[in-house]
């Protein structure tokens, strides 16, 4: 079907809740996207940063098709293949540079999408403060209930992980929101420490994460991080961590806390996790986790046959020998040649999690998306002066060369 017919039929009959750039995309490998026409373009977004191993994976392709022809759902009710395999993965990747002597196993909830990955998290650490009161012979109707977010976070777009992204301009049109959030600066350990001092009684989890990528990639300090990890300690709260978008070696480590020497207590991840298969996950330390009973969280379609293939083979292909190097590493590079173009202000990020911001002089940054695309660049701007980089985890040197060659241009406007 032509990019034309295509866009009269999502004009008639598909809700306007995305404004979509003029292409329709057919077909894709690896670094690679084509379109409608024949035309390639080198992608830098990955569908937002989730086909971690590019588009088409041989290897995952046969595992999809592989699982399609045997059995594509059964429900949550029964066992299947993979799914404790995968989590089992997860577990070994959260436990990577733990340098506790005993580290707990982490039990995993297999959801769709980082907001549903969300929602387990906040109802997991509402539902443990509730446990720990009634275990110390207090009124459940007292245990802490409030659940720190930080400003200009991004944890989803249902009415509860909306509530706990501090941003009042995506939430103002659907008031009134669930009640239980409250926000404080990013990197403002001072702020932090005014807010356990006065409310700590109250919060029962400070969610964060350590990347924040929607709003143009910009990483946590260590003093800050470290300093979430004490507080919530002292004061029996947990710390999760929103790994939705910097988890799964998008930085170079499993997981993007993994930076700052810390230990969450929950951790939530989607995108990357099956490399463009829909798939998300909450996991928690198994003390947090016992808190679930049977009954108290569910999920029809999380977890299934095919997600659970995807999984596998995208994990154990990002833990091979010399994956991780390889993403370290490229993604230097990328923000070594990213700082030397005309007219950027900063350059951010970890692995190939990066972002840049413009100055005054260069095009605006959703103009440099549109040209982009009409040069064979897809890349992603999150605000007018912002561009945000999440390439495949198999970008290599030589797509970074092409990607800062035709930016040098698209800058000079």
């Amino acid at each position: 079907m032509t990019l034309a017919r295509e866009m009269a039929l999502e004009s008639e009959y598909v809700m306007g809740t995305f404004a979509r750039k003029p292409v329709e995309f057919v077909e894709g490998e690896g670094m690679i996207l084509r379109d409608d026409e024949g035309r390639e373009y080198l992608d830098f977004l990955s569908g937002i940063g989730v086909c971690s191993l590019g588009h088409c994976y041989p290897a995952l392709v046969e595992a999809v098709s592989e699982q399609a022809a045997k059995l594509i759902h059964v429900s949550n009710y029964y066992y299947i293949e993979h799914r404790g395999e995968v989590a089992q993965l997860l577990s070994t990747m959260l436990n990577a540079g733990n340098k506790e002597a005993h580290p707990e196993t982490w039990k995993t909830f297999f959801a769709n999408s980082g907001a549903e990955a969300n929602e387990c998290a906040i109802k997991l650490a509402r539902l443990y403060a509730r446990r720990r009161t009634e275990a110390a012979g207090i009124d459940a109707e007292l245990a802490p209930r409030l659940i720190v977010t930080l400003a200009k976070s991004f944890h989803g777009r249902t009415l509860a992980t909306l509530a706990a992204t501090a941003q009042p301009a995506k939430q103002e049109a659907f008031q009134p929101l669930p009640a239980g959030f409250t926000s404080t600066p990013i990197n403002d350990v001072e702020a932090l420490e005014r807010l356990f001092a006065t409310q700590g009684d109250r919060i029962c989890a400070v969610m964060m994460e350590v990347v924040q990528g929607e709003s143009g990639v910009h990483p946590c300090t260590e003093e800050f991080v470290q300093a979430v990890r004490r507080l919530t300690a002292e004061h029996g709260a947990l710390m999760i961590c929103d790994e939705v978008q910097s988890g799964i070696f998008r930085t170079g480590l499993p997981y993007g806390f993994q930076h700052f020497d810390v230990v969450p207590d929950i951790v939530t991840m989607a995108k990357g996790i099956a490399s463009g298969i829909v798939a998300g996950a909450c996991a928690a330390k198994t003390s947090v986790a016992a808190a679930f009973a049977p009954g108290d969280h569910g999920t029809t379609f999380g977890g299934s046959n095919i997600a659970m293939a995807a999984a596998h083979v995208t994990l154990s292909t990002l833990l091979a020998p010399g994956m991780a190097a390889h993403i370290e590493e490229v993604g230097a590079y990328m923000r070594e040649r990213l700082a030397g173009l005309p007219h950027v202000n900063e350059v951010r990020g970890l692995g190939l999690m990066n972002g840049i911001d413009l100055t005054h002089e260069a095009p605006a940054a959703p103009d440099i998306v549109a040209a982009g695309l009409e040069c064979g660049l897809v890349l992603n701007a999150t605000g007018p002066s912002t561009l945000r980089f999440l390439p495949p985890l198999i970008c290599t040197e030589a797509d970074v060369d092409v990607l800062v060659e035709k930016l040098a241009t698209l800058l000079q406007g």
